[in-house]
């Protein structure tokens, strides 16, 4: 009783010492985001540049094989599936998370990965000598898996190795890899680099690379100690993992927080997402993920990534300039995403929401004005490009960063895996969905599209505001206490079902929010 008197206390002077940032913690962080966050941004702009080479090599192949050329309705489709793979491999990849990350742990699950990685790599960077534009397709398949795990997996492996005063900036790192991601292929994909006929294939095969590396490395770091206590029950190894990552051998405060998880946990089992999503005892968690992961796909960012050529042609930029002008997009996306890591711990979770998603709305609306007005006022065409840049600035201080941090922070460690599989799914659903409808809302609304996606960011505001706490320097117990606060709140019967709930064999998982709404 004294050492949980202690945890909760704020007086505790360990507790200074384990916010600290020691090389080790810097190091997994670090690996870990460039072997695996960093090449979910690379394929996802890395055919953008080289796309007509590519659609030759296509239409070149095909003609080798029939004797004909390949019709542009045909080509379309091919190209249209080579986009829409990843995401939807991405979606597969989640599926895969729980069963993986439970059997596996964290890094196991991160090292099995590279797999995935390394034959994508090797088979796309084959694929024009083999004259074969099927196992483009289907590489872009297995790196969307890749993506898929390495988007979930990730954020909740630092999630789970970072001491609370710290899990914000260091669950920021992975977005910053992917904006890195993202700028290295735009960098590589220039015409007098890699983007050119001669060199697309290298360009497909480097992703492999980062993975080889953390192949090698990353047994070396530690497995998470609340997988090991929690999951595992091997206590001995949580505390050396915790030394390790902490740099002092006093870890007794973190070791007894994680005890109070598992013991509140105990009688519930691991959470199925079945289980997540008929549990009312996680509702606004699960509904907050939702809201978030949609949001953050369906405000259009990849609309502007997977096309932001054709949105700079349209707006006026000169042809042979447009490419440039992709790759500043590309910095000042890294720029904030980096700014975004320094300030999640003292502006909070919340706030940054509330601007990032607020940016989106504002400057769509403005983007939506700007492009409709492009032809008769000589000025706007900038304006429109000014759009573009701001909303990538609200979109990776809030938007994209810190939803996968607040997944990590909503749920415990019974219920995580199986919530970031709901939320992985969200987003690589609604990604895959943005890829494959933008061209035709696009052609269909012009420049009115982009209103759509300001309605999104608008709703996704309201919701946050009402909604979604500030979870900052907060224990995941803290946070799962306001959160369980919230579902009884909002649930007129819960007084009187949750006494129900512990009298219900196959409904043990409710009990744990029972113990935890009465602490």
């Amino acid at each position: 009783m004294k050492l949980k008197r202690k945890k909760e206390g704020s007086s505790d002077p360990s507790e200074g010492r384990k916010g600290k940032m020691t090389l080790l913690l810097a190091a997994v962080t670090l690996i870990s985001t460039f072997g695996s966050s960093f090449q979910y941004g690379y394929n996802v702009s890395v055919i953008n540049s080289p796309a007509p080479y590519m659609q030759a090599f296509y239409n070149k192949t095909y003609l080798e094989r029939t004797g004909k050329p390949m019709g542009s309705n045909f080509q379309t489709l091919l190209w249209s599936l080579t986009v829409s793979m990843f995401p939807l491999g991405g979606f597969f990849g989640s599926l895969m998370v729980a069963p993986l990350v439970n059997r596996c742990g964290r890094k196991g699950t991160l090292l099995i990965n590279n797999l995935f990685s390394i034959a994508a790599a090797i088979l796309m960077g084959t694929s024009e000598v083999a004259k074969t534009f099927e196992v483009i397709i289907l590489s872009r398949v297995i790196v969307g898996i890749y993506a898929g795990l390495a988007s979930n997996v990730v954020p909740m492996y630092l999630g789970e190795v970072s001491p609370k005063n710290l899990r914000g900036a260091v669950g920021v790192v992975p977005q910053l890899f992917i904006t890195i991601g993202i700028l290295i292929a735009q960098i590589f994909g220039l015409q007098s680099i890699l983007g050119n006929a001669e060199g697309w294939p290298l360009l497909l095969g480097l992703t492999g690379i980062p993975s080889l590396i953390q192949l090698l490395i990353l047994p070396f770091f530690p497995e998470s100690p609340r997988y090991l206590l929690i999951q595992k029950g091997n206590e001995e190894q949580a505390r050396q993992a915790l030394r390790k990552l902490r740099g002092w051998d006093d870890v007794d405060d973190e070791i007894e927080e994680m005890r109070q998880e598992d013991r509140s946990e105990k009688e519930g089992g691991h959470f199925s997402v079945l289980n997540l999503c008929t549990f009312r005892g996680l509702r606004w968690q699960l509904i907050s993920i939702v809201v978030m992961m949609m949001g953050q796909q369906l405000s259009g960012v990849n609309a502007v990534f997977y096309y932001a050529d054709r949105i700079f042609l349209s707006a006026g930029v000169d042809d042979n300039n447009v490419q440039y002008v992709t790759v500043s997009t590309g910095a000042v996306n890294v720029v904030m995403t980096f700014v975004a890591v320094f300030i999640v711990e003292s502006l909070g979770r919340r706030i940054l929401l509330l601007a990032g998603f607020g940016l989106c709305c504002v400057f769509c609306a403005v983007l939506t004005l700007a492009l409709n007005l492009q032809t008769t006022v000589s000025w706007m065409s900038y304006l429109s490009i000014v759009c573009v840049i701001v909303y990538i600035t609200g979109h990776a201080i809030g938007a994209s960063p810190i939803p996968f941090v607040m997944i990590t922070e909503m749920f415990l460690q019974s219920s995580r895996p199986a919530a970031f599989m709901v939320g992985g799914s969200v987003h690589w659903l609604c990604n895959f969905t943005v890829g494959l409808v933008f061209l035709y809302m696009e052609a269909g609304l012009g420049a009115y599209c982009f209103l759509i996606f300001c309605a999104i960011c608008l709703a996704t505001v309201v919701y946050i505001f009402i909604i979604v706490p500030e979870t900052k320097n907060k224990t995941f117990m803290e946070i799962n206490r306001i959160m369980a606060k919230r579902n009884k709140v909002e649930i007129q019967a819960e007084k009187e079902e949750l006494k129900d709930f512990q009298t219900v064999p196959e409904g043990q998982a409710e009990k744990q929010v029972v113990s935890n709404t009465q602490l």
